[in-house]
């Protein structure tokens, strides 16, 4: 949408914090404040909407604490730095009044070239598989542009009683208004651009999470609305070199941004396999020394969130080093290494030098050594084994009656692609 010039900018947001509050709330006069400027509000249209439609009122109250339009205002700075905003907050998703407001504003902005920006998070807090199913619902009934539909899907998905689920749509009222808003301002149809939900980031849990998306509705032909996102059980796919690299990227991106903001990336334009479920070990290396390594074994989350979790523990956290200083993470060499599910073996007599990775578990102490241990160490595997016991803790030898498992791994660095 950069590059558009828009006069108004109408940001509809939810009620988050003033029980009982269910109509609807303008904003009358002035600005709202952003680090990198404020955003002068249409004063005028305000007192216009205000005589217009008697469900409209200027309660401050309701805005002193509400953060659904505050969030969306530095980015309505950044990319239409000039354009004047009406914030409205709607209390309620009743459909008889959404028309009714909508008809009014409609009617004072058809003239002008005007943006409707409804803001909402999708599903509160479902574990990370629900949270896809629940959302793709969501985000394709709100593309099929029915009010009526949207109001009984959400509820109809409440009632399904998935764990945790506690929302589709914290704002459900600002989205049915934007849909028939737009809608009367002449758009016929939707295209779902994103989705994420909190459970793709390298930090935090995927059992409770909040989902993510954008759309765009506007004047046009109507294209297929598709899955947002899939759930990935295949986990035989072999990785491509394309793969790879957007995991080494991603990698490297996570830790730059961390150090630049103190946040971290979402993976972005991924291949979909990216997101099967896979252990995965990021290893640093500096000038060629071990400067850092830490894997994530359960194959309970996404392979692109495992790596980017993994680069930020293995920068930080592994107690063998220093945390990562910036002016080093130029000269850090990244490796990854995917693993492929465990297999439980009789001996040791099973391993196979080089090739597999291995796991010692006896009574609560267990270790891991991935397969290029055996060939960076040139260990014998009494060695191998004797090594991997004290790593977790056990006496030499204590591998010989200990339970084994064995797993491969796929492996690559950024030297691979230059």
């Amino acid at each position: 949408m950069k590059g558009n010039e828009y006069d108004l900018i109408v940001i509809l947001g939810t009620n988050h914090t003033t029980a009982g509050f269910s109509d609807i709330s303008v904003y009358p006069k002035g600005a709202f404040g952003t680090p990198i400027g404020n955003l002068e509000i249409d004063a005028e249209l305000a007192g216009e909407l205000l005589m217009k439609d008697s469900d409209v009122n200027a309660d401050l109250s309701v805005h002193k604490d509400e953060h659904s339009i505050e969030v969306q205002a530095p980015f309505i700075k950044y990319l239409f730095p000039h354009v004047k905003i009406l914030p409205v907050i709607v209390g309620k998703p009743d459909i008889e009044m959404c028309t009714k407001f909508d008809k009014a504003l409609a009617d004072l902005i058809k003239d002008r070239k005007v943006l409707i920006v409804a803001s909402s998070d999708l599903s509160h807090y479902p574990a990370f598989n629900d949270a896809i199913k629940v959302d793709n619902t969501t985000l394709k009934t709100i593309a099929g542009l029915n009010p009526k539909e949207i109001v009984s899907v959400m509820q109809e998905q409440l009632e399904k009683n998935t764990p945790n689920l506690v929302t589709c749509g914290c704002g459900e009222a600002p989205i049915i208004t934007a849909v028939i808003l737009a809608k009367q301002l002449g758009a016929n149809c939707a295209s779902i651009i994103s989705y994420s939900n909190s459970g793709y980031t390298p930090v935090g849990t995927a059992d409770r999470v909040v989902g993510y998306g954008a759309m765009v509705i506007k004047k046009g032909t109507a294209s297929p609305i598709n899955d947002v996102d899939t759930l990935i059980t295949d986990n035989t796919y072999k990785l491509t070199p394309s793969d790879k690299k957007a995991l080494l990227d991603y990698a490297r991106k996570t830790l730059q941004v961390y150090f630049d903001a103190q946040v971290v990336p979402l993976p972005r334009n991924m291949n979909s396999m990216l997101k099967m479920k896979r252990g995965a070990f990021v290893t640093l290396r500096e000038h060629g020394d071990l400067r850092g390594c830490i894997g994530h074994m359960s194959e309970d989350m996404p392979l692109c969130t495992v790596v980017g979790s993994m680069a930020l523990q293995a920068a930080f956290n592994d107690t063998r080093f220093s945390s990562l200083a910036r002016e080093e993470l130029p000269i850090v060499e990244l490796e990854i290494s995917v693993l492929t599910p465990f297999t439980k073996i009789k001996n040791a007599d099973e391993i196979v030098m080089g090739r597999d990775g291995v796991i010692v578990k006896k009574g609560r102490r267990q270790a891991v050594f991935l397969p290029q241990v055996a060939t960076e160490t040139g260990w014998s595997k009494e060695e191998f084994g004797d090594q991997l016991c004290f790593k977790a803790g056990l006496e030499a030898g204590d591998w010989k009656d200990a339970e084994l498992f064995t797993f491969q791994a796929d492996v690559f660095s950024e030297p691979d692609f230059r």
